[in-house]
């Protein structure tokens, strides 16, 4: 075999090489699974395991999206002498947020119907009324006893001892959500009780 004749096989064959190389690549590439999201199933609290329509479009939202933040949860209404405090849930979504904080708004008509327009009349009230900008979920059942309880209120509700008596009830979840604290309507989102409860919940780690 002269040496030019030699020479063409060994380039031939590191061609046929690289080819098979590159074809093996593309097909691992193609059959690699997803990467998983940031925020797994396995490392999502249990009572956020769950998905929840959103206000505006009721797509659903994975509420593990929220896992490693404290996580307030309202059921609020547009006509009820409490309805102020969205001013104050969203000053307090602003203030904390970058702490780890997030406000989900559950509205409901379950105490005095003081929620009767659809989720789209709701969803322009919130943001033409109160320019409220932390996530807001479909119109839902919150009370005890309710056929179709919000089941993510249920949870809380047996967690805690106490479901919502009115509107604007709140409940605090903790970072790794095994603590829920429970407040009362009447308790501002803005007051020194609240956001102290906030402040101790948001020192703790994740």
């Amino acid at each position: 075999m002269n040496t030019s004749f030699g020479s063409l096989l060994r380039r031939a064959a590191f061609a046929g090489l690289a080819t098979v190389a590159m074809a093996l690549a593309t097909t691992a590439a193609h059959a690699a699974p997803a990467a998983e999201p940031a925020t797994s199933g396995a490392a999502c609290p249990e009572l956020l395991n769950r998905q929840m329509p959103r206000l505006q479009d009721e797509k659903p939202q994975a509420l593990c999206q929220y896992a490693g933040k404290v996580v307030l949860v309202v059921n609020t209404a547009s006509f009820c002498g409490y309805t102020p405090q969205y001013k104050a849930l969203e000053a307090v979504s602003a203030r904390y947020a970058d702490k780890g904080l997030v406000v989900l708004g559950f509205p409901s008509g379950d105490f005095g119907n003081q929620e009767y327009g659809s989720n789209k009349e709701i969803a322009e009230f919130c943001e033409n009324t109160f320019n409220v900008k932390f996530p807001m979920f479909s119109k839902s059942s919150v009370a005890a006893g309710k056929a179709d309880l919000n089941p993510l209120f249920a949870d809380l509700a047996k967690r805690t001892g106490q479901a919502p008596k009115w509107n604007f009830h709140k409940y605090l979840i903790s970072r790794d959500g095994k603590q829920v604290m429970s407040f009362a309507s009447g308790v501002s989102p803005d007051s020194s009780t609240f956001t102290q409860a906030v402040e101790k919940l948001l020192a703790q780690p994740q």
